[in-house]
């Protein structure tokens, strides 16, 4: 337990440097002007499940790599075939970014705002292409065990994206931000890839692409993304249902899914940690118990952060809202998001240790009947119940991935051998 922790202390730190990137971008704008952070906002609402759904593709290499810790060089077929699948994923991701001034004109976006727009969609286009080209340098890197170099290209891009941002927003607003991640991703890119070429003892190099093994790599990695924008869109549409109960239920539902952003970090990075224990497992008892830990370790990093939110919540919302109205129904409704959020840590982990043992589409199809089932749910729930129950249509969608998720792992994990 003490090693798989330790393994994602790193790992946790780099989303929080991420994030941290964000955060600086959203503040920075809305110093600068209104109309720029909403044009920002409308960018993020495609550039998040994008970008996600090309981190989940990337991330279903984990249990090929893992396989090779003991001698890196004989990953590096598999990397190499890791690059034409990733620029796949990339090219999709870019392709959607380029579509969000034609999807925002097309769902009532006011002309100002899209405007405002810019050249950003082609700087971002550019962003997920050079992130997609290290061929998943972060999750190699974890499979050879090598956590903490994930740690440096995270926070070159956080700090250079906060740096260029304060300096360019002034005078260039969004095309500033624009630069600013290009330039973040670049460097980035240039420090995971020396990274890996020393974790894997060489250059990598380029070779024809194998066919065959691309689509191996896919079996698994593309159910995963898919899994991630099934994620995102019932997210999304919960979000906008929640947009129908009013303005302030509205904002409260807003701070309580950033909380809940903030308690899943950890439970992520522990749940990335475990893929090579679980992919290298040599019995299904082996896959199970490295599971399990993983499991608890992210229930007892959830009851920390609940215990944080329960216990300094009054505190914590002032930071989101001066509403008096607002904060209230935040703090209302914290045990209920605290329920959801670690039913969905201990699903997620689940998840996680599905796609180790490469059954990410197994992990899919539970995941088209649990929030299949919320979709349906969310609208006649909020206006019946509002938020509160909408929070609790959650909980319950969580629980039933959990249930499906884990027996699935069980039964999945009978198939390991040495």
């Amino acid at each position: 337990m003490i090693a798989l922790l330790r393994a994602a202390v790193p790992l946790f730190l780099a989303m929080v440097t991420g994030m941290i990137g964000s955060l600086v971008v959203t503040s920075v704008l809305g110093r600068h002007d209104t109309v720029a952070l909403a044009a920002f906002a409308v960018m993020t609402a495609v550039l998040n499940p994008a970008s996600a759904a090309v981190q989940g593709a990337l991330r279903g290499l984990g249990p090929f790599v893992a396989q090779h810790r003991d001698e890196p060089a004989a990953a590096v077929p598999i990397v190499r075939d890791a690059r034409w699948l990733s620029m796949a994923a990339g090219a999709a991701g870019a392709l959607a970014v380029l579509c969000v001034p034609l999807l925002a004109r097309a769902t009532g976006v006011p002309g100002e705002v899209v405007r405002e727009l810019g050249p950003l969609p082609y700087f971002v286009a550019v962003y997920l292409l050079i992130f997609a080209s290290t061929g998943g340098a972060s999750t190699i890197l974890v499979a050879l065990g090598r956590n903490r170099s994930v740690l440096w290209p995270s926070l070159t891009f956080g700090l250079l994206l906060s740096f260029l941002t304060v300096a360019l927003v002034p005078s260039f607003g969004l095309a500033g931000v624009g630069v600013a991640w290009v330039a973040g991703g670049g460097v980035a890119a240039v420090v995971a890839s020396l990274l890996l070429r020393r974790a894997l003892g060489g250059p990598i190099g380029q070779a024809r692409p194998r066919s065959g093994e691309i689509v191996k790599l896919a079996r698994v990695s593309v159910p995963l993304a898919g899994t991630v924008l099934i994620k995102f869109g019932v997210l999304g549409v919960v979000t906008l249902a929640a947009g129908g109960t009013g303005a302030r239920e509205t904002a409260a539902h807003a701070v309580l899914t950033t909380l809940t952003a903030l308690m899943m970090m950890a439970s992520l990075s522990i749940g990335l940690a475990s893929v090579p224990e679980i992919a290298r497992a040599a019995d299904p008892a082996g896959a199970r118990r490295a599971n399990r830990t993983a499991v608890l370790l992210a229930l007892a990093a959830s009851l920390a952060g609940a215990g944080l939110l329960l216990g300094f919540g009054s505190s914590l919302v002032t930071l989101f809202s001066d509403d008096p109205g607002v904060r209230e129904r935040v703090l209302a409704l914290l045990p209920l998001m605290v329920l959801a959020s670690m039913a969905d840590a201990a699903q997620a982990v689940h998840g996680t240790g599905l796609t180790a043992l490469k059954r990410s589409g197994a992990s899919l199809g539970y995941f088209a009947i649990g929030y299949g089932l919320l979709v349906l749910a969310a609208v006649p729930v909020a206006r019946t119940w509002g938020i509160t129950g909408l929070w609790a249509a959650m909980a319950v969608a969580n629980v039933l991935l959990v249930v499906l998720q884990g027996t699935g792992f069980h039964r999945h994990s009978a198939r390991v051998s040495g």
